[in-house]
């Protein structure tokens, strides 16, 4: 799934928040981010989140087909990396309705406040 921020369904936002809605695939998907653009191996995943080898090949495998990550087979080596623009698109899919029913609403006015003190 390749997402644009500009097409970027309803289905496919939600799509892309369950893969990152468990705190095994989140972790992954940060431990990605935060290695960069070069990517890490399984083993190395593997050791950053301490988590058994099936159970991450079946988180990997999870974030792979929701989009959010890339894996590349370099020799018998796979690189993971993290799809950075299907990121930035989940997290402007958010951020686009940010504050967008606050510019709508009627201004409420403020009650005036007396000068004279209260008897």
């Amino acid at each position: 799934m390749v997402i644009s921020c500009n097409t970027l369904s309803i289905e496919e936002a939600a799509q892309g928040f369950a893969a990152i809605g468990s705190q095994a695939r989140l972790s992954v998907v940060l431990v990605l981010v935060r290695a960069g653009r070069s990517g890490l191996t399984v083993g190395d995943i593997q050791t950053r989140t301490g988590m058994a080898a099936s159970t991450l090949a079946h988180h990997l495998r999870f974030l792979a087909s929701a989009g959010l990550i890339e894996q590349e087979k370099e020799g018998r080596t796979v690189i993971n990396r993290a799809a950075f623009e299907q990121l930035e698109a989940l997290a402007g899919y958010i951020m686009a309705q940010c504050c967008a029913d606050e510019a709508e609403m009627p201004e409420f006015s403020k009650p005036e406040l007396s000068e004279e003190p209260a008897a």
